[in-house]
């Protein structure tokens, strides 16, 4: 058997987590001396308001590799295979740490480490694809070159609200100097090869969100797709790119789910993003 294991950057929806047996690892959300698991003693509401008492962001960091080795050690306990796919090894050290304690454990446990190179829903329908195929009886064989192949398929737009959080965060990288240069419109990013690019500007969010949909269409045509949107504490708005886009792209079927507090950090609350996905 292959036990399937993530971060708590893979956005899906709770019913959808729960469906498969899957191991989420919590990334930590730190505000000064105060260290917070994600997703288990910190929520969204608690979050922000934290940021804007305090006028100050918290740094996130990843879980240790001692905490990776113990985890993989109790899932290979019964001989089980390990499959881990993690957020992108460009925005967070989460991938290395599991890395490393793959290779502490050499011999122990058979376990692949799978640098997914995006995050949010984009990790999170890979991750529901892996499952879906552990399920069907797939071997580590078969599962690990489908799902490279599929990571360059993924196509990523996201739109920030709220500038504040990603010229005070510092792993936007090279976004950070085209933000400044456009405080006074919408900066529609992408991701390639597992980093964050803009990839377009665009004055009010209605006409973002418009374009959004029209970038997608241009990577993806008519092609059948999967749907993933994430938002930070703007539902609404999530709800308004699923209706746009199945009047544009042909969604097999959406999800939409809230953005991991770890990303938020950067991107800020009213943030919004989807991903195509292959079917």
């Amino acid at each position: 058997m292959i036990q399937l294991v993530t971060d708590s950057t893979c956005d899906l929806p709770v019913e959808l987590l729960n469906r498969y047996p899957i191991t989420v690892v919590p990334i930590h959300i730190q505000f000064e001396k105060d260290t917070f698991r994600e997703g288990i003693e910190i929520d969204p509401p608690t979050f922000y308001r934290r940021i804007e008492d305090t006028g100050s962001l918290p740094t996130t960091s990843q879980p240790s590799v001692g905490q990776f080795s113990e985890l993989f050690t109790a899932l290979a306990a019964n001989g089980d295979e390990i499959l881990a796919i993690h957020l992108t090894s460009k925005l967070s050290g989460t991938w290395q740490s599991a890395m490393l304690a793959a290779k502490q454990l050499a011999g122990q446990a058979k376990i692949t480490v799978l640098d997914s190179l995006t995050s949010s829903v984009g990790l999170g329908m890979m991750v529901r694809e892996a499952a879906q195929c552990i399920a069907a009886g797939w071997s580590m064989a078969e599962l690990v070159p489908h799902l490279e192949a599929r990571r360059s398929e993924i196509n990523v737009f996201i739109l920030l609200k709220d500038l504040r959080y990603a010229r005070m965060s510092g792993r936007v990288g090279r976004i950070r100097e085209t933000l400044a240069s456009v405080l006074n419109v919408k900066p529609i990013l992408g991701v390639q090869e597992g980093a964050l690019i803009p990839l377009d500007r665009v004055r009010g969010q209605k006409q973002a969100i418009s374009r959004m949909i029209a970038l997608a269409h241009e990577a993806v045509g008519d092609q059948p797709i999967h749907l993933a949107v994430a938002h930070a504490i703007d539902r609404p708005q999530a709800e308004n790119i699923v209706t746009q886009a199945k009047t544009r792209l042909n969604c097999q079927d959406t999800i939409i789910s809230e953005l991991a507090i770890s990303l938020a950090v950067h991107f800020g609350p009213g943030s919004v993003g989807f991903v195509t996905y292959p079917v």
